[in-house]
């Protein structure tokens, strides 16, 4: 069994409050397990308005399948996500 950690710290320009931050992490978070079926947490920052960690999490016995989803995730924050991606990455394990 094989489990992918993707982690990314978000940068959120047009955020004025906590509760505009958590309302852009909650769209996408819906958004992503509604077309995914994976987990997903806010990790760090959660007191900061304008900046936010998540991790997304999925599990497979395959490791490429396990790869493709996170990077098919990856791709869908930096089309659609109304913010800037400053750091991600990939763990498995």
């Amino acid at each position: 069994m094989v489990i992918g950690l993707l982690s990314l710290e978000i940068f959120l320009p047009q955020s004025r409050s906590l509760k505009e931050k958590r309302r852009v992490l909650n769209a996408f978070r819906d958004r992503i397990r509604g077309r995914f079926n994976v987990a997903l947490a806010e990790l760090d920052f959660q007191e900061k308005w304008q900046r936010a960690k998540i991790g997304i999490v999925t599990l497979n016995t395959r490791k490429e399948y396990v790869d493709l989803v996170l990077q098919r995730i990856r791709e869908e924050a930096e089309r659609n996500l109304k913010a800037e991606i400053s750091r991600s990455e990939i763990l498995f394990f």
